[in-house]
């Protein structure tokens, strides 16, 4: 089984499936894969008709059952040095390593792989295989697949979403709001700034607001908190603006995120940074040209994910695993969207989220082999 994990890595990793961009390779094998084993695969697509989740039931069709949750997406590896080709699997020392090897591509890998013996058992139980697309930049294939009618009508007791936590039971996350702003000002000659507006001028002074409150509230840490840290997040991760040093900028685009904790209201947040824009920054910009503009656009709001709803999933893997601790991480992940619809949710899943993101990304042989652990002891407790 470990062979035909590596095997089905190998092709998932290959398939350069950064977000954002179409889906089509890699759903498709998905997609002939499972049905090569006698199994229905349903597909959700975005309004784009480019990007799609991939859902498929292998047991009896009752209401129960598991879902066995992962994405197809990766994050980008412009820029980033690597010592082999990110989208080719390469083994070295008992590390496999490419985009996606741990996040999440290994997790998908055991699923797949695994398929042949969820067949064999004789499951009283179903198990859901969801996989979406787009999660990295906000979880947008989640909320497509909530509402498909294959989701809608399977009624699943438990959740476990796979993204890489060291086989550790994770219970809760902070939320996240993907937020972009865009920023219009007025050009003219740098020889007389003051006839017109910089546009980078204004987005210095509302990032320079934005680290201000973030500041505020890592004064104001959640006592006996788990998480680390223990209080909401910003960061502003890229800014692009102007056309050349001997002109005023006339506009100005930053892409930022605020990463709450759960329970805590990011819309008064986010409102106060819109205010400070609307009231403080925008109306001089104004006097100067009336078309001057700010927006404080929220591309996407992940819900935090709390142990609200995990216990009964939890218990689950502690009955299956041995594992009792209970944890929670400061990345976002699809739970948030489980655990808001009222299933029972918790993050589980092999390697090691240190390495996801990072130029020569890896999983381990040993992490996999967890990981298909994992899958046939669900198997064996629902059979």
């Amino acid at each position: 089984m470990l062979a035909r994990a590596v095997e089905i890595l190998e092709r998932l990793v290959a398939f350069p499936s950064v977000s954002g961009t179409s889906t089509y390779g890699i759903v498709n094998y998905i997609k002939k894969y499972i049905e090569g084993h006698g199994i229905e695969v349903a597909l959700s697509f975005d309004l784009s008709g480019e990007r799609a989740n991939v859902f498929a039931t292998l047991g009896p069709v009752v209401d129960g059952g598991i879902v066995l949750n992962g994405h197809t997406d990766v994050v980008p590896v412009k820029g980033q040095k690597w010592q082999s080709d990110p989208f080719t699997l390469t083994k070295r020392n008992n590390c496999l390593y490419g985009r996606g090897s741990v996040d999440m591509k290994g997790f998908l890998a055991c699923v797949l792989a695994s398929i042949p013996i969820f067949k064999e058992m004789n499951l009283k139980k179903p198990i859901h295989i969801a996989f979406t697309f787009d999660e990295e930049t906000g979880g947008y294939g989640l909320p497509v697949l909530l509402n498909s009618p294959e989701f809608i009508d399977c009624s699943p007791e438990i959740v476990i979403v796979g993204e890489p936590t060291e086989m550790n039971i994770i219970t809760g996350h902070k939320g996240g709001d993907e937020m972009r702003t865009e920023i219009t000002g007025f050009e003219v000659h740098s020889c007389n700034p003051n006839k017109g507006v910089s546009a980078i001028s204004v987005a210095m002074r509302l990032i320079a607001k934005i680290e201000e409150i973030g500041d505020r509230l890592a004064c104001l840490p959640h006592s006996n908190s788990l998480f680390e840290p223990p209080y909401a997040t910003f960061n502003v991760g890229k800014i692009e603006g102007g056309t050349a040093r001997n002109a005023i900028a006339g506009w100005c685009n930053f892409d930022w995120e605020f990463r709450p904790m759960p329970g805590e209201d990011s819309g008064a947040i986010i409102a106060e940074i819109k205010e400070y824009a609307d009231k403080v920054l925008l109306p001089p910009m104004k006097d100067i040209n009336e078309n001057a503009e700010i927006k404080v656009i929220t591309e996407v709001s992940v819900p935090p994910f709390d142990d609200m709803n995990s216990e009964r999933a939890a218990r689950f893997i502690s009955e299956i695993t041995g594992k009792n601790s209970r944890g929670v991480v400061s990345f976002g992940t699809d739970a948030g969207y489980f655990s808001a619809a009222g299933l029972s949710t918790v993050v589980c899943g092999p390697g090691s989220i240190s390495r996801a993101h990072a130029p020569d990304e890896y999983i381990t042989i040993g992490e996999l082999k967890e990981g298909l652990s994992f899958m046939k002891k669900i198997a064996h407790h629902l059979s």
